[in-house]
């Protein structure tokens, strides 16, 4: 089956959004319902990428206006040597934790 996105990491790496993990999103986050372009473009163009507990990566992008106020955008991929694919994502206002883990890269 097709991914229903694929991005292009911050490293070069292609990340692949499939239907079962948007799927799995929006049950467990049910306000990013209607919300894929702001999950595309926080892998495609985020602030900064963050390190995750388990090898993961995650890609946080702010956003003024949301259907839940100001939130961060976080998602979670795994990347691999020449493949990618999104794990969860999640909306936050509090990213002091998250940037504590170690900024990988980040938006000049």
């Amino acid at each position: 089956m097709e991914p229903l996105a694929t991005l292009i990491s911050k490293r070069g790496i292609p990340v692949r959004l499939t239907h079962e993990r948007w799927s799995h999103i929006v049950e467990s986050h049910d306000y990013l319902a209607g919300h894929l372009d702001l999950v595309v473009e926080t892998i495609g163009d985020p602030d900064c990428v963050v390190t995750g507990v388990k090898g993961e990566r995650l890609a946080v992008k702010r956003y003024d206006h949301t259907a839940i106020g100001a939130k961060h955008v976080v998602v979670a991929y795994k990347e691999q040597e020449h493949d990618g694919f999104v794990i969860t994502a999640f909306m936050t206002s509090k990213i002091d934790k998250l940037l504590k883990r170690g900024i990988q890269w980040q938006k000049s």
